[in-house]
């Protein structure tokens, strides 16, 4: 069963609500650990956390309410605290934001959104890989050509080629998780990183609440080559799903038609041209993935900060974090539909197959005779000159032109063989007789 549809939770964690609510979340987890240690008496803090209570119960109008305040601050964490402090309503809103700098909020508030969307990318690649995978197991023996350069090489089969799809997002599940353990990072250490006006232990303290661990040395910011690695997994993601979708592209060309994207009823390929089928799918992802490669150098642009901050990142992030989030949750989703609903077609392998007369045999027939005791060169050139002769025979019109049947009516090839010899070394058997142990390698 494919996954449901998960574009609006990504967006709701990017949303300006979620933001507030988890900005709230850290200033109270930051008090709580003030009255622990003695600074913030325990009344004040309940007064502080019924007023926060309002505010977590219409956030909505929390966030309104900073948007408001911060048109005329020109500043959002002051909107936003102003806008908390009206709530609580009284001289214990003093201690909202004690000693605590904006970044500290902001980048362990950040944090947290990183870690949640990572959740969901996981979740996507998981997903992705079980369908994958079903695939596979459909097509383990079933034979195709393998390509290099776009031109024929040697047989495999659909389901090796899908199995090694599965491989490249186990990958791509990893890098996922070292990202979101990578970023899972906070800071409450103050305005350069002293931890001056607050406890260390307070930011451990609100750190392990969130799920996150302290950042062992920080400036105002949490340091952006962090960022920008998350930025660069979800990037190299996005490479790996074009990658697909560009195979996949090319299994639809009209010439090849191994394999093509689901045509639903009533879908239309062309304005002009009712008889199309488009691979629309993998080239939304290939344009896609574009994007996501672009917003992870504007990441890389932003590692290099004046001293110990300044806020040429913040205006790139706020763009670039939630839009490339949202936009591979997206494309994960379509290419687990794509790869879900693709049409395979056995037959038409089958036929690909045949195009070039068995001549895929080349290298088996090489290897062959340097095991009869001729010299590399020697075996090159007979069987190269064999395929030449094969590929003329087919340009010239002849019907019954074949790799194997030329090789048979060359005596310096048939010398070296015992009847039936070579017919049972040029087969998709003998290609093949090591897929089964590949599987059960890689687990599928």
């Amino acid at each position: 069963m494919i996954q449901r549809y998960s574009r609006a939770e990504m967006r709701n964690i990017w949303t300006d609500e979620n933001k507030l609510k988890t900005w709230l979340q850290i200033e109270l987890l930051a008090s709580e650990a003030l009255v622990a240690e003695g600074t913030v008496p325990k009344k004040d803090f309940a007064k502080m956390k019924a007023g926060a209570d309002k505010c977590f119960a219409d956030t909505k109008a929390l966030t309104e309410r900073a948007k408001e305040l911060e048109r005329t601050l020109n500043h959002d964490v002051i909107g936003f605290t102003t806008a908390v402090a009206e709530q609580i309503n009284d001289q214990a809103s003093r201690w909202l934001h004690f000693g605590l700098t904006s970044s500290d909020i902001v980048d362990t508030g950040f944090a947290v959104q990183m870690t949640q969307s990572a959740d969901i990318l996981i979740a996507d690649v998981e997903a992705l890989r079980k369908v994958i995978a079903r695939k596979a197991r459909e097509h383990q023996f079933t034979p195709c050509i393998g390509r290099s350069h776009g031109i024929h090489a040697e047989p495999t089969t659909f389901g090796l080629k899908m199995a090694l799809m599965h491989d490249e997002f186990g990958r791509a599940l990893e890098r996922l998780e070292r990202a979101r353990d990578l970023v899972s990072v906070g800071k409450l250490s103050g305005a350069v990183g002293t931890s001056a006006h607050l406890s260390p232990k307070v930011e451990a303290y609100v750190c392990k609440k969130l799920g996150l661990r302290p950042a062992p040395i920080a400036t105002q910011v949490i340091q952006r080559d962090l960022h920008a690695d998350f930025m660069s997994a979800i990037a190299l993601v996005g490479a790996s799903i074009e990658r697909w979708a560009t195979e996949f592209r090319h299994f639809q060309r009209t010439e090849v038609l191994e394999a093509e994207e689901f045509f639903a009823k009533g879908q239309k390929g062309s304005s002009a041209m009712p008889h199309k089928r488009n691979p629309i799918t993998g080239e939304r992802l290939t344009g896609l993935a574009r994007v996501l490669r672009g917003n992870a150098i504007a990441a890389m642009e932003n590692v290099a900060l004046w001293h110990e901050r300044d806020i040429s990142h913040s205006s790139v992030e706020r763009i670039i974090f939630p839009d490339s989030c949202t936009l591979l949750d997206y494309m994960l989703t379509l290419l687990t539909k794509l790869t879900d609903g693709l049409i395979v077609y056995p037959e038409n392998m089958k036929r690909n197959l045949g195009l070039s007369l068995g001549m895929w045999n080349s290298q088996t027939v090489l290897l062959a005779l340097i095991k009869k005791g001729l010299s590399r060169e020697q075996a090159y050139d007979i069987v190269q000159r064999n395929a030449m002769e094969t590929w003329q025979a087919k340009h010239a019109g002849q019907s019954d032109a074949d790799f194997l049947k030329q090789l048979l009516s060359d005596p310096d090839v048939k010398k070296h063989f015992a009847k039936d010899e070579l017919e049972k070394l040029c087969s998709l058997e003998f290609h093949f007789k090591n897929v089964k142990a590949r599987f059960r390698k890689l687990g599928i």
